[in-house]
């Protein structure tokens, strides 16, 4: 029987004003499968046509917190999945966004997950 998830596409957003951005990620929660992921992928030569002055570096550890608050230990891991999803999804300006949340049914959430990296998030030929 299909369960319930949630899914969001993390953007990468280097410049606020001009209001571009790169879908860099994806996270996936699933409350009846006990399901947090997040999954990443910055495409540095892509993010620098946006903006050549963007600090990779930065952008890399902003979403290493978002992957930890999804899949390991830190600050966050008192709360649950849902909250944990919720306040990474929740509207803000910074440098990595997310889009608005979408629904679906799935027996997979791990492929659901692998599917937006595949579809939303790698550039063609970046996958098999």
């Amino acid at each position: 029987m299909p369960h319930v998830f949630e899914y969001a596409l993390v953007r990468a957003v280097p410049r606020q004003e001009r209001g571009e951005f790169m879908n860099v990620g994806a996270i996936v929660y699933s409350a009846t499968l006990r399901f947090l992921r997040c999954r990443t992928h910055v495409d540095a030569d892509r993010l620098r046509a946006l903006d050549p002055a963007l600090d990779l570096d930065v952008l890399r550890d902003a979403l290493r917190s978002w992957s930890q608050a999804c899949d390991g230990p830190g600050p966050m891991a008192d709360s649950s999945p849902g909250q944990r999803f919720r306040w990474l999804t929740a509207p803000r300006s910074t440098i990595v966004q997310t889009s608005p949340t979408h629904t679906g049914l799935t027996d997979d959430p791990q492929g659901e997950l692998d599917h937006l990296m595949r579809t939303q998030v790698l550039p063609p030929g970046d996958h098999p």
